[in-house]
C-alpha cells in the first residue's frame, strides 16, 4: 500500500509513516511531494493521502493525524497512547499535552534543518520512534536517577493523603494518581492534567472535575503548584542552591514566574523567605 503526505516532514509526518510501517503496514510505500503535487500524484500512485486539510487521515479538533489513525485502525495500545500523547503536543506546540512534547519538536525540527533528503529523515525517525516506543511500553515510570540517591522531598504532603479520613474511600484512580504525583516528586513536578488521564485511562473533564475531592480541596493545576512551593520552601531550607536552581528544580519555567507563585502562596518574596529560613538555621545552631 502506498502512503503519500506533503515533503518536508518534521513531526506528524515522520510519526504517521513509523505507525503505518510498524502497526498497520510493515510494506508501506512512504511517498513525500510538494504540497500541490500531493492528491495529484495520490491518483496517478493510487496512495493514500494524509495530513492535509480535506482529507480523511488529518487533524480533528485538537488532535492530529497520528490520533486519526490510531483511532481509525482501532489501535489498542497503551503505549501508543503515550507516544500519541507526545506526538500531539509537539505536533500542535501544547507540550501542556505530555512534558516530554518539547524535547520531540526540538530534537525533530533540528533534524529537519540538517537533513534535506526527506526519505533519509525519515529512515533515522523510524529509529527514534522505535526508542520512544520502547520507552512508553518498558520503560516510562523509571527516571534518570532511579539507580542513585535523590532527595525525598514533600513525603509529608504525600503522606497527608494515606492519612485522609476513610469516612469517604477515595476510588483507585485517586491513589493511582497520587503514586503517579509521586513519582514526579524526585524530577521537576511536570506532570499535566493531561498526561495523567491518558495514563489513567480517565476522560480529563471527570479527572478535572473530580480531582479536588480527593486531593485537598484543590483543582489540579492548583494541588501541583502547591507541591512545587513546598519543595521550594523545603530546598530553601535544607540546601544552599540558589532560588533559580530551585526555581528549575521545582518545574517552573523561569525565576520570574516562580516568584510570582511563590508570593502569592506564601506572602512573601523568594528571596526574604530564603533569607529568613537562613537566620533561623543560624539562630538553632
Amino acid at each position: 500500500m502506498k502512503w503519500i503526505t506533503r515533503e518536508h516532514p518534521k513531526i506528524d509526518r515522520i510519526a504517521c509513516p513509523w505507525l503505518i510501517k510498524r502497526f498497520i503496514d510493515k510494506d508501506a510505500e512512504i511517498i513525500y511531494v510538494p504540497f500541490e503535487q500531493v492528491l495529484l500524484k495520490a491518483e496517478e500512485f493510487a496512495a493514500i493521502p494524509f495530513d492535509l486539510p480535506d482529507v480523511e487521515y488529518t487533524h480533528y479538533e485538537d488532535q492530529c493525524t497520528f490520533d486519526y489513525f490510531i483511532k481509525k485502525h482501532q489501535l489498542k495500545d497503551v503505549a501508543l497512547d503515550r507516544v500519541a500523547a507526545i506526538v500531539r503536543g509537539a505536533d500542535t506546540d501544547r507540550h501542556d499535552f505530555a512534558p516530554q512534547a518539547a524535547g520531540l519538536e526540538a530534537i525533530f525540527s533540528g533534524l529537519a534543518y540538517n537533513i534535506k533528503n526527506d526519505q533519509e529523515l525519515l529512515n533515522l525517525g523510524m529509529t527514534i520512534y522505535d526508542g520512544l516506543y520502547s520507552w512508553a511500553k518498558h520503560l516510562h515510570q523509571l527516571k534518570h536517577t532511579q539507580a542513585g540517591p535523590v532527595e525525598q522531598l514533600l513525603l509529608e504532603v504525600y503522606h497527608k493523603y494515606l492519612k485522609q479520613s476513610n469516612s469517604k474511600k477515595a476510588p483507585a484512580w485517586a491513589k493511582e494518581l497520587k503514586e503517579m504525583i509521586q513519582d514526579q516528586m524526585d524530577t521537576n513536578m511536570a506532570l499535566s492534567l493531561q498526561q495523567a488521564s491518558n495514563e489513567l485511562e480517565i476522560n480529563p473533564a471527570y479527572l478535572s472535575r473530580e480531582f479536588s475531592k480527593y486531593f485537598d480541596n484543590l483543582s489540579f493545576g492548583d494541588y501541583i503548584r502547591k507541591l512545587r512551593i513546598d519543595k521550594a520552601m523545603k530546598l530553601m531550607e535544607t540546601t544552599t542552591y540558589s532560588l533559580t536552581e530551585i526555581a528549575y528544580l521545582t518545574g517552573f519555567s523561569d525565576q520570574s514566574h516562580f516568584n510570582r507563585i511563590f508570593k502569592k502562596k506564601t506572602g512573601q518574596n523568594p528571596s526574604v523567605y530564603k533569607k529568613s529560613s537562613g537566620k533561623s538555621k543560624k539562630n538553632t545552631n
